[in-house]
């Protein structure tokens, strides 16, 4: 099988190229990514000589190229997106653009060829939760509340949409947050990690008491292949870690990691329409899928941690293009 990846070089695309690879050796992949603030070519640099996998450098809203490369996919797995909630209220231009626009050329690409379509989501296109709401799952009503969120609610009604009318064969999964490795470092767990290795303190919005449910990127990309392989055509799957927890717990456990005291914490004024709780129900990939999270919250973060303190290298480079 051949899969077109888009945004492979981005934090969560690049951990799914490595995945992929290594539990199906005979399949072949192209990554076809812009190389914006948030790509980054060091992330699959072991593939340099790997025969089954290539790299385009393009833009999904370019297309002549997408054009060309879809005929040659079995799958798109769409990746490809502007995520930073701080930087789509800040100028929400390029969210509209490579969110909605994007993926609507992709669509097109797919249509004409029937290619199956993978969409990867999340769940902020949900809305916010209350501390004793019910979680989010495949039924929640749609309410976003950033321009992020609502570019990517937009590009979920998208696709949706063409599975509907032109019966593209389509999945989509909406995902809690995501931590590990290669994620650049503006989201709050290698915010918070390159912050402190480079003494400096940890901003914390409010109080630091919104919820996250954090899913490990290797349990997100598991989840996703489940359904590219297994998963029913025109359906939606939430992917979910099972580790609500609030941010400023996060942030203690990351300096209990590093020896640090809560003297590093640095509480700033609060991100405007800041969702208080994400949470998800995954009864519905794990009935019919078989597919759960296997990495609980406490062993990957750790794990997280010591993969930053040994690949600063890779991060330090990366510093001046955050956003916070």
């Amino acid at each position: 099988m051949k899969l077109l990846v888009t945004g492979g070089a981005g934090f969560i695309g690049s951990n799914f190229i490595h995945y992929w690879l290594k539990n199906n050796p005979g399949d072949e992949i192209i990554n076809l990514d812009s190389l914006t603030y948030a790509g980054n070519l060091d992330n699959l640099l072991d593939l340099a000589d790997n025969k089954s996998y290539s790299f385009i450098h393009g833009d999904i809203l370019d297309k002549d190229l997408v054009f060309s490369l879809v005929p040659k996919s079995d799958v798109v797995v769409h990746f490809a997106a502007e995520t930073h909630v701080d930087r789509s209220i800040k100028d929400s231009a390029a969210f509209i653009k490579t969110n909605v626009l994007g993926t609507h050329l992709l669509l097109e690409a797919a249509r004409i060829n029937n290619t199956r379509f993978h969409h990867i989501s999340t769940d902020e296109v949900f809305g916010s939760l209350e501390y004793d709401s019910a979680p989010f799952s495949e039924t929640t009503p749609y309410d976003p509340r950033s321009p992020y969120s609502a570019s990517k609610a937009s590009s979920d009604h998208l696709v949706r949409s063409y599975w509907h009318t032109h019966k593209l064969p389509i999945t989509i999964s909406n995902c809690s947050n995501n931590y590990g490795p290669y994620q650049f470092p503006e989201k709050l767990i290698p915010l918070a990690i390159t912050n402190l290795l480079t003494d400096k303190k940890v901003p914390v919005y409010g109080q630091g008491e919104n919820v996250r449910d954090w899913i490990h990127v290797d349990d997100h990309n598991s989840g996703v292949e489940a359904i590219i392989k297994q998963g029913k055509i025109g359906e939606t799957y939430c992917l979910g870690g099972k580790s609500e927890t609030k941010n400023i717990d996060i942030v203690k456990n990351i300096l209990q990691a590093l020896n640090k005291g809560e003297e590093w914490i640095e509480y700033v004024t609060d991100r405007p329409g800041h969702d208080l709780r994400y949470a998800i129900n995954i009864a519905k990939i794990y009935k019919e899928l078989g597919w759960e999270p296997k990495i609980n919250l406490a062993e990957g973060l750790a794990a997280t941690v010591s993969w930053y303190q040994a690949n600063e290298t890779w991060w330090r480079k990366l510093l001046d293009r955050r956003a916070i």
